[in-house]
């Protein structure tokens, strides 16, 4: 079949071209405005307990809600005459402001302390936010603006939870643009020295912008039905450009090498496609297989990366087999033209016989001291590996940005100088029961440890004991509150308006929900936060209610135990698709067995590097010396898994093709090893390179969450390229010898059915040359 496609595409070469091209600009057609489609957030569980809570608070209780807080000061103290005139008109502009649903500030709640520094220089104003995620967001980045225009003098930060996604946000989109202009220069460059000519390297280009432009147009037509995160956009055109030189180097290599070797343009792309087109096609399917895996998790931020990084592999592997056969026929010889970098590189050929190329001596030496080589590759991947168990797991938060960062400055300001309530309370929204019912539940939520008091419809409760009815009420350390019985609202500034001793109604007068809320001193992004969320879960609830416990603790520990439920169908997923496939592609069951073992140290290594560097903050500085808060975010570790394990698969898939091609030629297991990484040393190599420059650029993010996603891909491709390919598959072969090809009599059969059969291009071979070929080693094809 891909012979007769290799025709058709030299015949037709310059149709195909024109079709491709219109396919390109249909593909950027259907692209356009996919920026303003994509959605903020995507990082917690929609159906966990804290989204419940969530969507409760913002149904009956929405003056609880702080989805922004704004940090008001001016020269003079919050309670001068100046700043409450000041502050009351910056409450009441930002309550108008479209998407923002009530406003809270401390001289309109009645002066309330939680919402005053403890020096008196900061008033807050604290804003319930319309809509879900995305439209929070957005919100935010609207506010801020709009009141430090009418601020008249006041100093106005913002911080919160939406200000928090908008910044990231904006962050974001401003570091993609800055990574693709630094990864452009350095790119090119990498590709002239690599596929020596502007010619040549102008191919894979051309494949990139081909899937970048079709994974585009199909998250613009995805948005429209399933939420697709914004963040999707770096994965989408990191990865595309790295597979896109990935498949085209191979093709291109297999192209140069049957032309070098004698071969007509129109016979170098019979077995150019039937062989790398092939290879490139199956690679191209263990990795889509492996961003599947994504799909497993309810947070649609990791589902995004699944719909645009399978979107985009398969666009390369279809224009490196399809368009890239067309483009070199169309090309030919003048592949190789206008090599500016001939005489830093050498001779483009071969200078002798293939079994004198440095790769072929490398793995001979490997494999006649397979242990030494081998346990010294396995003992640095073992050393790089250990920091792994120290992983805990988080999501991110303001810290993610530089400490120069607006809302990163404000969150620290309120950590410094608030007390523990700036910081955003527990609320436990309690279900079913009338409010009397909910007193000892409060009760015995206050006796909780680190929990510093609880507030609820009958009073304040510390340690277990009741201190106050609803008024102002003493907690542990001394500072007062207010609790409210009753919240009016303006009508025309929606401004809460606070009677008596009032700031939020804790009971919902349509229906039994009852808002209990928590106030500690834990950090939320933090296991002191993951401990007391656990503990507050553990109290009993009362009779016939239904407890919803929130905030960001709980958003937190809910969202990292949903990744952990879901990751062990993940990766059967992944390795059940990589064990199957391998097992078509070889017919052996030692080598899928094999690959997957490889995979699994380089892929443990990088995670251990991860944790050190990102949540330790060793050696920081290599990579920008991002913030290091003590987690890593829960969802990067599983993205970066299932994109590397098919990046490494990719490789995998690449060496095995020529080392499987010329045993069935030889019989002889070693010096197919050496044969096949002769042949693929350097265009893995070379490969590797350009993919983990482009991924590593983006550590010039701002954004911790980007840094770590590109530096924790870029490293494991590395230790793939280098240790496993080039060191621990020759080892590993040479130690298996024969049985590298062995599978039982059923799965021979099998195989021998569905398998892939290999063209060796001899179909009359020899018997000489089978001579020692193991029973069970898949024969060549017609």
């Amino acid at each position: 079949m891909l012979d007769r496609v290799s025709a058709v595409l030299y015949r037709r070469r310059v149709a195909v071209l024109w079709v491709s091209a219109v396919a390109v600009v249909l593909a950027w057609i259907g692209g356009l405005g996919v920026e303003h489609r994509l959605v903020h957030g995507g990082f917690s569980d929609p159906g966990a307990q804290s989204a419940r809570a969530e969507r409760l608070v913002a149904e009956h209780f929405p003056a609880a809600g702080d989805d922004l807080v704004l940090l008001l000061s001016g020269t003079t103290s919050v309670d001068s005459a100046e700043m409450t005139s000041l502050g009351t008109a910056l409450t009441r502009r930002a309550a108008r402001i479209r998407g923002v649903r009530l406003a809270t500030s401390y001289w309109t709640a009645g002066r309330a302390p939680a919402l005053r520094s403890r020096d008196g220089a900061i008033g807050l104003v604290t804003l319930s936010l319309r809509g879900d995620e995305d439209d929070r967001a957005k919100t935010a980045g609207r506010v801020l603006p709009d009141v430090r225009r009418h601020a008249r003098g006041l100093t106005v930060l913002a911080a919160g939870p939406a200000q928090v996604q908008s910044e990231v946000g904006a962050r974001t989109a401003h570091d993609l643009l800055l990574a693709e202009a630094i990864a452009a220069p350095i790119t090119l460059v990498l590709l002239l020295l690599v596929f020596g000519g502007a010619v040549a390297a102008t191919l894979p280009l051309v494949i990139a912008l081909l899937s970048v432009l079709m994974s585009r147009a199909v998250l613009n037509a995805l948005a429209g039905v399933v939420p697709i995160s914004v963040y999707s956009m770096n994965s989408t055109t990191s990865l595309g450009l790295g597979l896109a030189i990935d498949y085209s180097l191979f093709v291109l290599a297999r192209f140069r090498e049957e032309l070098r070797g004698g071969a007509t343009v129109r016979e170098a792309l019979g077995p150019t496609v039937r062989r790398a087109g092939r290879t490139v096609a199956f690679s191209a399917l263990t990795v889509a297989l492996s961003l599947v895996a994504l799909l497993v998790f309810p947070q649609f931020f990791l589902r995004s990366f699944a719909y645009g990084g399978i979107a985009v592999v398969l666009s390369a592997a279809a224009g490196a087999v399809l368009v890239l056969p067309a483009l070199l026929a169309v090309v030919g010889h003048r592949v190789d033209r206008y090599d500016v970098f001939a005489r830093l590189r050498g001779p483009a050929g071969p200078t002798g016989p293939w079994e004198n190329g440095r790769w072929y001596r490398f793995a001979l030496a490997v494999t006649r001291r397979p242990l030494l080589y081998g346990g010294g590759a396995v003992l640095l991947l073992a050393v790089l590996a250990s920091p792994f168990p120290r992983v805990c797991a988080g999501l991110f938060d303001d810290r993610s940005l530089p400490a120069s960062a607006q809302v990163h400055r404000a969150t620290q300001l309120l950590r410094d100088r608030f007390d523990a309530d700036a910081l955003g309370t527990v609320p436990v929204v309690v279900q079913g029961v009338r409010p009397r019912a909910v007193e000892p539940y409060a009760r015995a939520l206050s006796a909780v440890p680190d929990v510093r008091r609880v507030t609820a419809v009958s009073g304040s409760y510390v340690a277990g004991h009741r201190v106050r009815g609803p008024g102002p009420a003493a907690s542990a350390d001394g500072d007062s509150t207010r609790v409210s019985r009753d919240t009016r609202v303006s009508r025309d500034t929606r401004v809460t308006r606070v009677t008596r001793d009032t700031r939020v109604s804790r009971v919902s007068r349509v229906s039994r929900v009852t808002l209990v809320t928590v106030v500690s001193g834990a950090e939320p992004d933090s296991p002191a936060g993951t401990r007391l969320v656990r503990g507050l879960r553990g109290v009993a609830a009362p009779a016939g209610a239904t407890v919803s416990v929130g905030g960001r603790a709980a958003e937190v520990q809910d969202s990292t135990a949903a990744v952990a439920r879901a990751t062990p169908a993940a990766i059967g997923i992944v390795v059940g698709a990589s064990l199957l496939l391998l097992f078509l592609f070889t017919g052996s069951v030692l080598m899928p067995v094999k690959a997957l073992v490889l995979n699994t140290l380089s892929l443990s290594a990088t995670f251990g590097a991860m944790v050190y560097v990102f949540q330790e903050g060793h050696l920081s500085f290599l990579v920008g010396s991002p913030a290091h808060t003590g987690t890593l975010d829960a969802t990067i570790p599983i993205l970066t898994f299932c994109v590397a394990f098919g990046l490494s698969m990719d490789y995998e898939v690449f060496l095995l093709a020529r080392i499987r091609e010329r045993y069935l030629l030889t019989g002889d297991n070693t010096e197919s090893v050496a044969f096949g990484l002769q042949h693929t040393g350097r265009i893995i190599t070379a490969a590797a390179v350009l993919v983990a420059a482009v991924l590593f650029v983006f550590s010039v993010s701002g954004v911790t969450m980007l840094k770590l996603l590109g530096v924790g891909l870029a490293l494991a491709v590395v230790l793939d390229a280098t240790l496993v390919r080039a060191v621990l598959v020759p080892s590993f072969m040479r130690l298996a010898g024969r049985a590298n090809w062995w599978a039982p009599a059923p799965l021979r059969r099998l195989h021998d059915r569905v398998g892939l059969r290999e063209d060796t291009g001899a179909p009359d071979m020899p018997r000489a040359a089978r001579a020692g070929v193991p029973p069970g080693t898949p024969t060549p094809g017609p």
